[in-house]
């Protein structure tokens, strides 16, 4: 054989070496460039302030970097450090900390909630003292998806206080037999942990997960925020990127109050994607994880979609993928983990569209090697088409106003005091500048001034920027002597359910 021969060989097979190498390289830093520019790409599409993608692969961070600012028009750029709200991908730490326990001895997931709980009730007596802990954490104790929510939403009442207003919600479904996403049921879960081990939900994730996973910039509410630095502004997309101020959800934490970023996540969902390290580490045994990652209750989707204990399950791509999304005021985070390639991806935002889940489902389907072409097109197009939606939906009010119209009643007969024994109660006064005042008693934030629509009906001027919802109208009922008798609210949005508070009026101011 030849000198140039030899030579020849050598090179072939060093180019098919080469080859290899590259085609079967987990990550490449091509790869992750592609992740960077689609991350780029759908900051504009989406008109996004900013955003944090990180991304764990065999336990090694492949990739924890910001996109755009923290704040629209200002030099703040976002990097794997910035704190967003993560809202209910909280969940997941609670379903984790209440199998955690369930393993070590201290509670039985299939234990009734009385036992730890005596005051919890539902809507029914023999529901009440057979819902278990087991069933909090996968959504199927028949309420509706959202329902109750008004409850809890910038409410200054204490969490037993939510909870024990909980019996009033209606049922709307059979029991264990449908499927209704509900937060209450998370911060039910969280004062079971309270009542098992003394410490609040917050403490016990700090103390069991977020110290020995070194996550040091995580958060168990807004509080400290003011006295940190790198921390992402809220946005509320349907008003121009508007921004406003964190929200607090301080009695409602349980079901989505951690604050979080990147860098941080990742080591979550690292100690998620290796639970034996995890079990040796003593962070929580395999057995829990396990747990929290096997269907319980199907949600009547495509692709055997399911609730788990804190996290959904499907089938995509010939793989069991485990998700959950999270949406905060003026901030969406989604998370994705593939377990058998030891994949997660998680994406942190400051706004509410549909960048976070577009950007994790892109790189999900990358990794799977499905087909992605189009991949932020048909994306931008769901977003236009719901945004429509939601148009359609909050004009209502406006289109189906009769003008020219007076109502029944002088101001000074609407004003007194309002109960509802889902809520609480209300007040109707005046103010200074004798317009009409409403006022929730549990969450003064919620309070707003009244400008005649039509009829007995008032518009809404709520005192501060909401991100769920904007316009609004009560309306007042009279009897047959003209008296007022109640309130009844119409506040269009999809998730907090104004009209679940019936107000009746039980007194004068």
């Amino acid at each position: 054989m030849s000198l140039v021969h030899h030579f020849v060989i050598n090179t072939r097979n060093i180019a098919l070496l080469v080859f290899l190498f590259v085609l079967f390289l987990p990550l490449t830093a091509q790869d992750a460039e592609q992740f960077r520019e689609g991350a780029r790409q759908a900051l504009e599409a989406f008109d996004a302030p900013g955003f944090a993608v990180g991304i764990i692969k065999d336990g090694e961070v492949v990739l924890s970097e910001g996109f755009g600012t923290r704040t629209i028009r200002k030099e703040e750029p976002v990097d794997g450090q910035t704190l967003f709200a993560i809202a209910s991908n909280t969940k997941a730490f609670i379903a984790t900390a209440i199998t955690k326990l369930h393993e070590e001895g201290q509670l039985d997931l299939d234990a009734p909630v009385q036992t730890y709980l005596p005051y919890f009730q539902l809507y029914d007596e023999y529901v009440s003292q057979h819902t278990t802990v087991r069933d909090l954490l996968c959504h199927r104790v028949g309420l509706g998806t959202f329902s109750g929510d008004a409850i809890w939403y910038k409410s200054e009442k204490s969490a037993e206080e939510i909870v024990r207003q909980i019996r009033h919600l209606p049922q709307a479904y059979e029991w264990r037999g449908g499927y209704g996403y509900t937060n209450l049921m998370f911060i039910t879960a969280g004062e079971v942990i309270r009542a098992v081990t003394g410490k609040s939900w917050a403490e016990y994730v700090r103390d069991n997960f977020l110290d020995p996973l070194e996550m040091a910039r995580t958060q168990t509410s807004v509080l400290p925020l003011s006295n940190m630095d790198n921390v992402a502004t809220p946005h509320i997309t349907q008003r121009n990127n508007l921004p406003i101020n964190m929200a607090p959800w301080e009695a409602s934490g349980a079901a989505g109050g951690l604050i979080s970023c990147t860098d941080d996540m990742l080591k979550w969902l690292g100690a998620q994607l290796d639970p034996l390290r995890s079990e040796a580490e003593g962070i929580f045994p395999a057995e829990a994880r396990h747990t929290c990652m096997r269907p319980h209750n199907p949600t009547g989707r495509d692709n055997f979609y399911s609730a788990g204990l804190g996290w959904f399950l499907y089938v995509h791509g010939g793989e069991i993928i485990v998700t959950h999304g999270g949406g905060y005021d003026g901030m969406y985070s989604n998370v994705i983990m593939i377990p058998s390639r030891k994949i997660g991806i998680v994406v942190l935002s400051n706004s509410m569209t549909g960048v976070a889940s577009t950007l994790a489902r892109y790189i999900r389907d990358s990794y799977l090697g499905l087909d992605t072409e189009g991949w932020l097109e048909t994306a931008v197009k769901r977003e236009a088409r719901g945004r429509e939606a939601w148009q359609k939906k909050v004009s209502a009010p406006a289109e189906h106003r009769v003008m020219g119209t007076r109502p029944s009643l002088a101001p000074e007969e609407l004003v007194g005091i309002y109960q509802d024994p889902l809520y609480g109660e209300i007040l109707i006064g005046t103010g200074e500048d004798g317009r009409l005042t409403l006022s929730f008693q549990g969450a003064p934030a919620l309070s707003a001034r009244l400008d005649h629509w039509h009829y007995d009906t008032y518009w809404l001027d709520w005192e501060e920027e909401h991100a769920w919802f904007k316009e609004g109208t009560v309306r007042f009922d009279v009897d047959n002597n003209r008296q007022v008798t109640g309130i009844r609210f119409d506040v269009p949005n999809d998730d907090i359910f104004f009209e679940e508070i019936k107000m009746e009026k039980v007194g004068e101011e």
